[in-house]
């Protein structure tokens, strides 16, 4: 598999989109717009218009890129999965759709919950990485890349079924956080994220 430079055109394209947005909205943004949100949904960080309408956008094109190019060097790219690699082609674009049309309205004046947007968010992306865990081989860049799991063929098999299921749960915990903006779900989830590490090291230690 190479690159596919189309679609990467257009998902650059797409990433860089607010920015022709916030051009159009230039004169009635403010000069420092928020970016930044706290647990209680409220904004505690801000940016200037120009960081904001050109900063971000290009700083999120250029991570998309690195996450392609790393993807695609990766030795054992096949392995990954067609799915999982559109994933990481739209996971980007989607992101800053979202997030940057959401801070455009805000800043433009627009009631917006910003937190439930992100859990929104942050749940599909894990549904969709749960969905596609499971289904990947070896490889050095999707999934849980431990020594164990890349020694051993059965270990990632086990380690990354158990990290399918923990992973679209918590997608679902953040999808009903959108609705309670509750941070120890949050919380939750990220320690759930630990265990399948503690999985596939108990599994290496019985000599899987």
């Amino acid at each position: 598999m190479k690159i596919n430079k189309k679609l990467l055109a257009i998902t650059t394209v797409l990433i860089l989109l607010p920015m022709v947005i916030g051009l159009i909205f230039w004169e009635q943004l403010p000069a420092e717009i928020a970016t930044h949100w706290g647990n209680d949904n409220q904004p505690n960080g801000w940016s200037s218009k120009p960081m904001a309408v050109f900063g971000i956008p290009a700083v999120i094109a250029a991570l998309h890129v690195f996450c392609l190019i790393v993807t695609f060097a990766d030795p054992k790219k096949n392995n990954i999965g067609k799915k999982a690699i559109g994933i990481v082609y739209w996971i980007l674009p989607a992101t800053s759709l979202l997030v940057m049309g959401s801070t455009y309205a805000y800043a433009l004046g627009m009631e917006v919950n910003i937190g439930m947007i992100c859990c929104l968010l942050m749940g599909i992306i894990f549904i969709a990485l749960g969905n596609y865990l499971p289904k990947a081989k070896q490889n050095f860049t999707f999934g849980y890349k431990l020594p164990w799991t890349l020694y051993s063929e059965e270990n990632w098999n086990k380690t990354h079924r158990l990290a399918g299921w923990i992973t679209f749960i918590c997608g679902i915990l953040f999808i009903l956080n959108a609705f309670i903006l509750s941070e120890y779900i949050l919380f939750a989830c990220v320690a759930a994220i630990f265990a399948p590490i503690i999985y596939s090291y108990v599994l290496y230690k019985k000599g899987i």
